[in-house]
């Protein structure tokens, strides 16, 4: 696995880095419109983090400034119907920090300005990632992955996938009463109903 590529910038194109090793590999990295900005002019040394996905009939390259990036990246990938393609065209839109902010808030809008995400692509990548992604407040801050079981996440999900938008099962929820998931989904679908 690739993991990271130090070297030359040789040529820069508007979805593309190459970049020549000290052994005179020449890497081919596709990048987004962020980390663009980040790299310098042809002739100056770089350094990007990277991601190989292997496929039956390509192997692509990836490069991002930054780990939390790379990251972000990776869990977008998780999301079913979210390629390399459509996850680099999210991460173009500004710093990561601002995605994770995006995801965190249940900004849907900004997830639907990308050309090639639907309400309903930006749907799933919400119910799948809002809780896993979290800015903190300060500039200085790290974008931190948080992972577990949230009784209220579970239940929002599963109003969801019964098709409630979002911001209805995020209304449910919150007024669900219970200790559980199966409790408080049992409680928000009652208040639906009335």
């Amino acid at each position: 696995m690739i993991a990271f590529v130090n070297g030359e910038v040789v040529s820069r194109r508007e979805d593309h880095v190459v970049i020549q090793t000290s052994g005179g590999v020449g890497y081919h990295l596709a990048v987004s419109a962020e980390t663009l900005s980040h790299v310098p002019a042809v002739g100056q040394s770089v350094s990007l983090h990277c991601h190989l996905v292997a496929r039956d009939d390509s192997m692509a390259l990836f490069g991002f400034a930054s780990e939390e990036e790379r990251d972000l990246f990776l869990m977008l990938l998780g999301v079913q119907g979210v390629g390399p393609k459509v996850a680099l065209a999210l991460l173009s839109g500004g710093p990561p920090r601002e995605l994770a902010s995006a995801l965190a808030s249940g900004d849907i809008a900004r997830l639907q300005a990308v050309p090639g995400i639907g309400k309903r692509t930006a749907e799933r990548i919400l119910v799948e990632l809002r809780e896993k992604v979290s800015a903190l407040g300060d500039e200085g801050g790290e974008i931190t992955v948080t992972r577990g079981d949230d009784p209220r996440r579970i239940a929002r999900d599963g109003l969801v996938e019964l098709g409630f938008t979002i911001q209805e099962a995020d209304g449910f929820v919150a007024g669900a009463e219970g200790e559980s998931a199966e409790d408080l989904l049992q409680s928000a679908l009652k208040a639906a109903r009335q």
